[in-house]
């Protein structure tokens, strides 16, 4: 996480304005839906497009255990997704193992610590993809 409840307040007060350029790369507020307590969270991520997808690392600083951001949508994949001013309902989904090195390359270009998270863990870090839901 990047911020916490400060960073995703100004984010969203300012539709990204405040908070969508953070250290050299982007984020955007994943909303995700509580798989024990029912509960909406945001949390700020760095993100990345793939055509018209959005890439984020559920890495947890390379961590043994994964974020509970990425626990909630394996639970629930319907997520809500903030980009700037574009508040949108998206469908997150683990990358394959036949994606995932290119979008493993992807994201290590906008975030280059998480090779770093990866040797820190035995845990496979997951790119998840995000992609819109179109009504």
């Amino acid at each position: 996480m990047l911020y916490g409840k400060e960073h995703v307040a100004r984010y969203q007060a300012t539709d990204g304005a405040e908070g969508h350029e953070w250290q050299g790369t982007t984020t955007l507020i994943l909303t995700t839906t509580g798989r024990r307590s029912g509960e909406r969270h945001h949390t700020p991520l760095i993100y990345q497009r793939h055509g018209d997808d959005f890439l984020v690392v559920a890495s947890k600083g390379g961590a043994d255990n994964p974020p509970l951001w990425y626990l909630n949508l394996q639970a629930d994949p319907e997520v809500g997704v903030q980009v700037l001013g574009d508040r949108f309902t998206a469908r997150a989904r683990t990358a394959t193992p036949e994606e995932k090195p290119e979008l493993w390359q992807i994201m290590t270009a906008a975030w280059p610590a998480y090779d770093e998270y990866q040797t820190k863990t035995s845990r496979e870090i997951p790119v998840v993809v995000l992609e819109r839901v179109t009504s």
